[in-house]
């Protein structure tokens, strides 16, 4: 029986599924964990909102106008809701196909077209980021940067330009010096073989972290593999609703990992690791490509679920100056996707002289969220300050994080406050403990 289509909402490919909609009950336990209800306690910015707004959509009751579509572009795609519903809807799903419904059927307006057709010219290709750098380093070196933020001129420009001003990374974090070798062989027969994803903005803007990686798995006795014809994973684009571009780069993924033929695919990048653990039911109806997608998909791992999966090998040494307090910001995308919450936690708590802080409202979204800081940037500024205001109350002289928006996020939250700390990966303290040297700040 055909299903009832709103001619002027969602067309018939891969709508959000009628029987998914249906398992909400409304109950309300996911209010307290959704970020943009906690900002401004609208029922339609929160979960059971925005599903009785898809519900509508699907049966032709209302169209997408801007309205609707504002609260769905308001949603930051945390998962917080799927941790707290008991019922187990899977919201993902749900506002994944919504949002490539939006893409295909909704008219944004020139502006809001123009900046985010720049985004996925630009972020999901390494090369193209690479050569932005030296304009980068131009911007910050020169002094420009800090001039037109003493100035107060960058608050005549539009909101997205000053999020993406706040958000840049230090120049200094160059990729050429600290991108990890073709392949690092352990000292002794290997554990595993292991293949390391490297990523777009990971690998171009914390290349440190990639090296950390191949360092500490090596430390760990496994044979390590960066296949180099590896590219962009698509997470940014199949969390934004831009699906054709997610499904081709989620095809290359696939296809360099197969060729590097390893035992598991290890990935420090939390929003990376969430789209690649679903490529399987992404590529479901691809019949050339089902099988191959969830045999790989199966092979995914968080770096910390693989270091946490093997008895260590390498002595800890403490951090200096011995005595460091680290708070643990939960990366969305691995606590709430991927369900990832103590192997961090043990892996830090393994460095000799570390003290492992938790934050207030740890299931609540810093406002990264992919591409969201930059093209929801109020929203993401409100979010990030009241992230880096809970993690200055635990008194951390650090904090450590399992993704690079996070980090970032967090990073320009610290410092419009003016209390910066330094923001690292898990492993780079890890790598930092076995090689006894001071991390990296």
């Amino acid at each position: 029986m055909e299903q009832p289509m709103g001619a002027r909402a969602f067309d018939t490919h891969n709508p959000p599924a009628a029987a998914l909609l249906d398992e909400c009950v409304h109950c309300g336990f996911c209010l307290p964990t959704c970020p943009t209800y906690a900002l401004w306690q609208e029922e339609m910015d929160s979960p059971r909102g925005r599903i009785y707004l898809m519900k509508l959509a699907l049966e032709g009751e209302i169209e997408l106008n801007e309205t609707v579509v504002g609260h769905f572009d308001a949603c930051l795609g945390c998962m917080a809701c799927m941790t707290a519903c008991p019922s187990g809807v899977r919201y993902d799903q749900l506002i994944e196909a919504t949002r490539a419904q939006i893409e295909r059927r909704y008219p944004r307006g020139p502006g809001d077209r123009l900046f985010r057709r720049l985004l996925f010219t630009v972020l999901p290709y390494p090369r193209r980021l690479r050569a932005l750098l030296p304009l980068l380093r131009l911007y910050q070196r020169s002094g420009v940067q800090a001039l037109l933020r003493r100035s107060g001129a960058l608050r005549r420009v539009p909101a997205r330009l000053r999020a993406l001003d706040s958000l840049l990374p230090p120049a200094r974090r160059s990729p050429g010096r600290s991108a990890p070798a073709a392949a690092l062989p352990p000292t002794e027969r290997p554990r595993l073989r292991v293949g390391l994803f490297t990523g777009c903005v990971q690998s171009v803007f914390f290349g440190e972290v990639n090296a950390a990686t191949a360092r500490v798995l090596a430390a760990e006795g496994c044979e390590v593999v960066v296949p180099p014809d590896q590219g962009c994973c698509g997470a940014l684009m199949q969390h934004a609703g831009v699906e054709e571009g997610a499904l081709e780069r989620a095809r290359r993924t696939i296809e360099a990992f197969e060729r590097a033929a390893v035992d598991v695919v290890a990935v420090n990048a939390a929003g990376c690791g969430s789209a690649m653990k679903e490529y399987g039911r992404l590529l479901a109806g691809d019949l050339a490509w089902a099988e191959r997608a969830r045999a790989f998909a199966a092979r995914c791992r968080d770096v910390s679920e693989v270091l946490d999966g093997l008895e260590p090998r390498a002595p800890r040494h403490p951090l200096p100056p011995g005595r460091v307090r680290v708070a643990y910001h939960d990366a969305c995308h691995l606590q709430h996707a991927q369900r990832i919450q103590a192997a961090p936690r043990r892996l830090l708590s393994a460095i000799p002289g570390l003290e492992l802080v938790e934050i207030p409202e740890a299931a609540v979204c810093c406002g990264s969220a992919g591409i969201y800081n930059l093209v929801e940037p109020a929203a993401a500024a409100a979010l990030g300050e009241r992230k880096a205001r809970s993690i200055l109350g635990t008194g951390a002289d650090m904090v450590a994080t399992g993704n690079p928006g996070c980090t970032l996020q967090i990073g320009a939250g610290l410092e419009g406050l003016g209390e910066p700390l330094p923001v690292l990966h898990v492993i780079q303290l890890i790598d930092a403990s076995i090689r006894g040297v001071a991390p990296p700040v």
